[in-house]
Order: structure tokens, then sequence, then C-alpha cells
């Protein structure tokens, strides 16, 4: 557990940074795959957890969602559209290609079970001391969090910092494979990017302190 701003703490559920969740205000964002129950609840036992809440439910974000919420006795959140997608237990639908090897390897061993959802969550609603903030594109329902005082931003998948494949550090996009609209979340960069975060935190990759790494991405893209 690594505290990167006052209340935040990123939790790396795998080597690399390559897997992450993240406390904020003893709210739980994201679960990793299905085998990170044990790691999460070692790290969040001194934490007084009272919300789950997800950036999207893809299965290396909600794989133990439903265990959590569970063992916490804590409401789960979400996006009303990936309500839909949690609750339905088939994690990887929207995923533009179902069938390829890696997706049916997700929902197989990655995503954990269906879980009701208790509240879902839009653009301006309040998370703790963070403000909710759309990102579609990834996913339908895709959310990042932004905390104005520090300007942290939760980034969930909307970008990445790391090759997935290497595991070489760097701004990306999330990879097409798992993108359900590669042009609506190419917006989304653009609204994160206007927000002017200082800190990002990724669901992929290490937390990144934007000294212009953000603009000169922008350029390129």
């Amino acid at each position: 557990m690594k505290e990167i701003a006052k209340n935040v703490y990123q939790l790396a559920l795998m080597p690399r940074n390559s897997i992450n969740c993240y406390i904020i205000d003893n709210i739980l964002i994201d679960a990793g795959i299905r085998s990170s129950a044990n790691r999460i609840a070692k790290a969040i036992k001194n934490h007084p957890i009272k919300k789950h809440v997800l950036t999207h439910a893809h299965a290396d974000h909600q794989g133990c969602s439903s265990v959590i919420c569970q063992q916490l006795n804590v409401p789960l959140i979400t996006s009303e559209s990936e309500q839909a997608v949690m609750e339905s237990g088939r994690i990887t639908q929207e995923y533009p290609n179902q069938r390829h090897f890696i997706s049916r390897f997700q929902q197989k061993f990655w995503a954990g079970p269906a879980h009701p959802v208790s509240q879902t969550i839009k653009e301006g609603d309040q998370i703790g001391s963070f403000v909710v903030i759309e990102t579609p594109g990834h996913s339908k329902g895709h959310l990042s969090f932004f905390r104005e005082s520090d300007r942290v931003l939760i980034v969930g998948d909307a970008l990445v910092n790391m090759n997935l494949l290497t595991t070489s550090v760097g701004l990306r996009q999330p990879p097409d494979l798992f993108t359900s609209d590669k042009n609506q979340n190419i917006e989304s960069i653009k609204k994160i990017h206007a927000l002017n975060p200082r800190i990002l935190c990724f669901g992929h990759g290490p937390v990144l302190v934007n000294n212009g790494d953000l603009d000169r991405f922008m350029e390129r893209l």
C-alpha cells in the first residue's frame, strides 16, 4: 500500500503496477481480478472501508468486487451502464471481440461473479472528496474521479501508463481489444487533459506526477 496524496492510497495487485486499485477517503476504487481478494483484504484491514466503487466493470477491475462487498458488508456503486454489466456476470460483453482467446480467458479466470449494485452515480456526483467525471469509450459507462483541491485524478482505464504486453512505462490509449469505442475514448482523454491533473492514478501502470507528460501525449495523439 502506497500513500499517493492525502487519504489516497495505491494498492498494486500485480508486478510492475500492471493492475492497481485505490483507496480514497476509505472508499475502495476497483478490485482487480478474481484472485486479488486475499491481497486486497490484507491491505485494507486497517482502513474502515465504507463503500466500493468501480471505474468500470471489466474483469481486471471487478474481479473480487462481490467477495469484498460480502465480506465487508459494503454497497457496490457503479455508473448506470456498468450496473447492467456487473449484475449480468457477462463481464466481457462490451469487448469488441468477445470470442478472442484473451476475452474468453478473462471471463473464465479473471472475472468475478455478478453482484447487485446498490447505487449508480453520474457526472458531478461526489465520491468522498472527489467528483465523478464521466469518461466513456473504454467502456460505455467508464468513470474517473477528480479532486480539484490537489488535482488528483483516478483515471481508471481511459488512459494507461504502461504497455500491457511489455510492461514498459509510458502513457498510452487503452488496448483496442478491450475498448468499446476508441473515438469516444479519445474525447474522454481530451476531457481529462482539460482538467489539468497534477497526479494521475491509473488502473494499469505507475502513478504519474504530471510535469508536462500529458501535454506531450496529447501532441502525439
